[in-house]
């Protein structure tokens, strides 16, 4: 297969074939542009791939704009987790890193050009009358007072604006356009508004800053962006974005392109709520596990191949639509099913005493570090008389549908002996404390001599050698599949999102390192969380179970 067949198709790319085709372009340029107000979610990574994927794949380039416009919201804080995680998915932006503010003399300059051409003016209506005369969806808005200012008197008021001569709130440059527009947003929109507020990047430089709307299309066009995409709540400004271009002295007219958002089940996207679960400490940060950000979602073990991937699946079209969370798992469970060593780890362990193992002795057992790659090597695993098993591994009685062990009965340990459970030991409110058991030593990674059927697996970590660990079990953050759509969606969230538990691993793990990711046997993917560890301790949080347990729970 070429590498154009194996490149994904969309409406966007066949675009681009055509303006390739046809001449009107001979080389393609394109931006990620997000706000530096938050950190950027799953949604955003949706875009990034598009973005920089359609550059690497048509050797064109892609821009990292920050779209600095509100001072107020912002932080250097936020710049940078974004450089990092667009550098973490496998991305690298053309030349410098650009910021809309770099462009704010320009924008100044150009909003004077409006002015004298009679196509903005100062308008002093408060933001809420200004909201009262746009109209409705199914009104028209009407005209302000301040709208037939002569073109000198509007130089003058916004050069007072500029100097810091009205306070907040009490003048705003507004675009003159039509106020009966059948479309809000050409009903005359603000194009500048006063605040003061030091910016990241200009200092005290400015108190009035350009709306998105104004900024964003010059932008696009100062840095000769050929094809401006966005998502689909942005089709209704294209309008606003065309008129500015086609009303100021600028050579080049980039077009803008929508495709939907990025919907995930069992999430939120918007930056405002997420804002708020950090804010009110329902999570740990913009980088708490259960979040849909880009570094919650790196924290919990997630690859950036895996994400990559994700984008890759769900496409880009021009219809809404949900996607289902078993469809970002899978990306993960895929990738790191073929990529991640094995290990084992006893998450709620309860000690087995194997009576008839020599008292001291200890034996080095050989376990392959992946069951389909010999080439991943292998290890060595100690076994002692006394090791760990999970709590859930064991039943006193049970039914045939039930392969693990019973008293009574035999179970193979992982790549080594089998062992049959003789008695327990229990404390005073009946919960087992111990198993004794005894082991067949003819049957180190071998079925017993006398044909003997032994049909479950159960994995184990020698006590004695055993690392303690904290081990997080994360899920969904949301019990509901919408939670945006919930009244308080904060009423929503799911009491199980994060079960910790105190449990142990194979002393392979000893130096495990932060970024890679293991598959625990029959648990699922783990990481060291890198918040949490310490030399002295470590801490796990399960990346994704082995399978999609809510689709079994039948949602």
């Amino acid at each position: 297969m070429s590498e154009a067949e194996a490149r994904p198709t969309n409406f966007i790319r066949q675009i681009i074939d055509e303006d390739l085709a046809n001449g009107k372009h001979t080389s393609i340029c394109t931006r990620f542009p997000p706000e530096p107000n938050g950190y950027l979610h799953i949604g955003h990574a949706k875009s990034i791939c598009l973005n920089f994927g359609i550059a690497q794949d048509y050797q064109g380039q892609c821009n990292l704009r920050f779209d600095d416009t509100n001072p107020v919201k912002e932080d250097i804080e936020y710049v940078d987790s974004i450089k990092h995680d667009v550098e973490w998915l496998g991305f690298q932006w053309s030349g410098n890193i650009r910021y809309s503010s770099d462009y704010f003399d320009q924008l100044f300059n150009y909003a004077v050009e409006l002015i004298n051409k009679g196509l903005a003016y100062v308008d002093e209506l408060t933001p809420e009358q200004i909201r009262e005369y746009r109209g409705s969806l199914t009104s028209p808005g009407k005209n302000s007072p301040y709208r037939d200012r002569t073109v000198e008197e509007n130089l003058a008021l916004f050069e007072k604006m500029r100097n810091g001569e009205f306070a907040e709130g009490t003048a705003c440059l507004r675009a003159k356009i039509d106020m009966a527009s059948p479309f809000i947003v050409m009903r005359d929109p603000v194009i500048y508004r006063i605040k003061f507020a030091d910016h990241h990047q200009t200092g005290s430089k400015w108190c009035i800053y350009p709306m998105y709307d104004f900024t964003h299309c010059i932008s696009d066009a100062l840095e000769g962006i050929t094809h401006s995409l966005c998502t689909l709540e942005f089709q209704d400004n294209r309008r606003l974005y065309d008129w500015v271009l086609d009303n100021i002295t600028i050579p080049a007219h980039p077009r803008q392109y929508e495709f939907s958002r990025l919907n995930l089940e069992y999430s939120i996207m918007s930056k405002r709520k997420l804002n708020l679960l950090v804010t009110e400490k329902v999570v740990e940060g913009w980088d708490d596990p259960r979040m849909p950000t880009i570094s919650g979602l790196r924290r919990r073990g997630y690859t950036a191949a895996s994400i990559r991937e994700f984008c890759k699946r769900i496409g880009v079209t021009k219809q809404d639509n949900t996607v289902e969370m078993a469809a970002l798992e899978s990306c993960i469970r895929d990738d790191l099913n073929e990529n991640a060593p094995r290990a084992m780890a006893v998450l709620d362990p309860v000690k087995v005493i194997i009576e008839n193992f020599p008292q001291g002795e200890v034996e080095m057992v050989t376990m392959p570090n992946h069951p389909n790659k010999p080439e991943m090597g292998s290890r060595q695993v100690p076994f002692s008389r006394e090791i760990y098993i999970d709590r859930a591994d064991f039943r006193e009685e049970a039914n045939k549908q039930y392969k693990r062990l019973v008293l009574g009965k035999e179970v193979r340990l992982r790549n080594a002996y089998v062992i049959k459970a003789d008695r327990v030991e229990k404390d005073e409110a009946g919960n087992i404390t111990v198993l004794h058991c005894s082991y067949d030593p003819d049957t180190l990674s071998k079925d017993p001599a006398d044909g003997r059927k032994v049909k479950g697996v159960i994995h184990w970590v020698s006590a004695e050698h055993a690392l303690p660990v904290e081990i997080r079990l994360y899920d969904r953050l949301f019990s509901v599949a919408n939670p945006g759509a919930a009244e308080d969606f904060l009423a929503t969230i799911n009491p199980e999102s994060l079960v910790i538990k105190q449990g142990f691993v194979e002393p392979s793990l000893k130096n495990a390192e932060i970024s890679k990711a293991y598959q625990f046997e029959r648990e699922g993917y783990f990481c060291l969380d890198s918040r949490y560890t310490t030399a002295e301790k470590l801490v796990f949080n399960r990346t994704v179970g082995l399978r999609d347990t809510w689709a079994k729970m039948g949602e």
